[in-house]
């Protein structure tokens, strides 16, 4: 079997794994089952192993966690390793093309040193000629040298350059989630203790949307994994359409979203909140593979603003509540944390 044949082999197994499982043929899912089919990477092949004997379809997010776990860390160390030896390679050529730049330097400071010496004493015209031919020949020379090492600093420049995007592109990767394509966990963690550190040093205001697609776990036992995670993706792209530059919306987990809102009171927050919860709600879901139309979906929403001293975890806690109240008293709402107070007054009355 040539090595194509073995690909195409392993592709095709990868592809009916995929089909057995029911998972979203995602280029992400095509490559852990690829790994899975080949037994190239032991841990990811023991690990969906397992899963694949236990669960049937497989959860979207038992995927995703894998790859974040494997994949994307291994691919990050594998890249920081690369671009610290590029680093490293360039600065030794630097280095070493200084130390020759002063070499040079060194040499013409003696060569003019000693045409100075010479000048100082009587010298007929051939030989100032010869003095002037001599200076104008080593000033060429340093000349060129110079230039050399200006080109070569401006390779390494750009070679370093070059290694910076890489390393940007391996950060971006690590911070996506890789079914929906906004942050993952771990970027909403780093952009909200941001976001937090803003505030306190100049005091615009924050808030945070909480959002949970209703009744999702009826949704996809119903329709099945493929079209759950078309109504993630959808719900994702509903709450990038409606948020600035300024702002992350973020897969939190699950059928969990979160926005960080900067620059943002709770009042224009809400506004924001409902607005999201009216686009998802206006979206007309088909499924894809047959053309059905599957009806609407909707989300809840909680809504919370930051206060002087919270911590990140305590805003997330009380958006958090606001959510529970909001998916408890009838969903597809927004309830935010002054409702919640009014509330709060009602039942002590």
């Amino acid at each position: 079997m040539t090595s194509q044949d073995r690909e195409q082999a392993l592709a095709k197994t990868a592809i009916a794994l995929m089909g057995d499982c029911n998972v979203t043929p995602t280029p992400e899912n095509f490559e852990l089952f690829y790994i899975y089919a080949s037994g190239e990477n032991a841990t990811i092949s023991n690990a969906l192993a397992e899963m694949v004997g236990k669960h049937r379809p497989i959860p979207t997010q038992l995927l995703s966690d894998l790859r974040a776990r494997h994949l994307v860390r291994e691919r990050a160390a594998k890249a920081m390793e690369d671009v610290g030896s590029g680093i490293s390679d360039a600065l030794d050529v630097v280095l070493d093309k200084l130390e020759a730049a002063g070499k040079h330097a060194g040499d013409y400071g003696r060569a003019l040193s000693a045409a100075t010496g010479e000048l100082g004493g009587d010298q007929s015209p051939a030989g100032v000629r010869k003095l002037v031919d001599g200076l104008l020949g080593a000033t060429r020379a340093m000349e060129t040298r110079t230039k050399n090492l200006e080109n070569e600093l401006q390779r390494s420049s750009q070679q370093v350059n070059e290694l910076k995007t890489q390393l940007e592109d391996v950060r971006k990767e690590t911070r996506v989630d890789a079914l929906t394509g906004i942050a993952n966990r771990k970027a909403f963690d780093a952009e909200l203790q941001a976001a937090v550190d803003d505030f306190h040093d100049t005091g615009a205001p924050v808030s945070l949307l909480m959002c949970d697609i209703d009744f999702f776990k009826t949704f996809n036992d119903t329709w099945g994994h493929q079209t759950g995670d078309q109504v993630l993706r959808l719900v994702a792209n509903c709450l990038s359409e409606n948020v600035k530059g300024r702002d992350t919306a973020a897969r939190y987990g699950g059928e969990e979203f979160t926005v960080i809102l900067r620059q943002t009171a709770l009042a224009d927050a809400l506004n924001l909140a409902n607005q999201i919860r009216s686009t998802v709600e206006g979206k007309k879901l088909v499924k894809k593979s047959t053309g059905d139309i599957l009806g609407r979906i909707t989300i809840s929403i909680g809504v919370a603003e930051l206060n002087h001293g919270d911590a990140p975890d305590l805003l997330v806690r009380r958006a958090d509540t606001c959510l529970y109240r909001a998916k408890h008293t009838g969903r597809n709402r927004v309830v935010g944390e002054n409702e919640l107070a009014v509330q709060e007054e009602i039942d002590a009355a």
